[in-house]
């Protein structure tokens, strides 16, 4: 029996929809060695691994963008509700997947090749929530088996993901990968300093 067939249909939801408040514009279309923060986070998403990719996202050019790369786009309207009603408009969208990914679109050094690991891992323990980390410590993305959908649907306001893996832990699988995957730019001081370290 293949390893699909073991794990069923597997999806991935790329959110891009936060409002930056912190970064003082849309941080996505911020650049970093000539290539922007939301095109980088589309190239890293490893397009065979998953049945289904899905864009959430307020901006109109991200929606054209997934296009381009031949992914669902969906529009949130809403992004003053917080990251859960992201990760609810995805998750409808892929309800009928067996394991969700969410990656956030402000790691610009986030490898495909990682992201692609980590769904290696998560399709060895389906039943298990698995995550990047570096040192043991622990990053995004995370993949979540259906088992958790509900708990993540209930999520409210600013709560995203991490809230459900406190209550779970002891089903938590990590992939080991350099630091500077997981470094992500909430601030333009953030990018200026990941500039100047590469």
């Amino acid at each position: 029996m293949k390893d699909e067939e073991k794990t069923g249909k597997l999806g991935c939801v790329v959110l891009a929809a936060g409002n930056a408040k912190r970064f003082g514009e849309n941080k996505l279309a911020a650049s970093l060695q000539g290539r922007s923060l939301i095109l980088r986070s589309l190239e890293a998403v490893p397009k065979d691994a998953f049945d289904s990719v899905v864009v959430v996202t307020q901006y109109t050019e991200i929606m054209q963008l997934a296009k381009e790369f031949s992914f669902a786009a969906i529009f949130n309207d809403h992004p003053e509700y917080g990251i859960s009603h992201s990760i609810a408009l995805g998750l409808t969208e892929l309800r009928n997947c067996d394991g969700v990914l969410f990656q956030v679109s402000d790691q610009p050094l986030l490898n495909r090749e990682s992201v692609a690991g980590l769904v290696g891992l998560f399709r060895q323990h389906p039943d298990k929530i698995a995550a990047l980390s570096h040192n043991g410590v622990r990053g995004n993305p995370c993949l979540f088996p259906a088992r958790f959908f509900p708990e993540l649907m209930a999520l409210t306001e600013d709560h995203g993901g991490n809230t459900v893996i406190r209550q779970h832990e002891e089903d938590l699988l990590l992939y080991e990968v350099p630091a500077q995957e997981l470094s992500d730019v909430d601030t333009p001081k953030a990018l200026a300093e990941l500039k100047n370290a590469l």
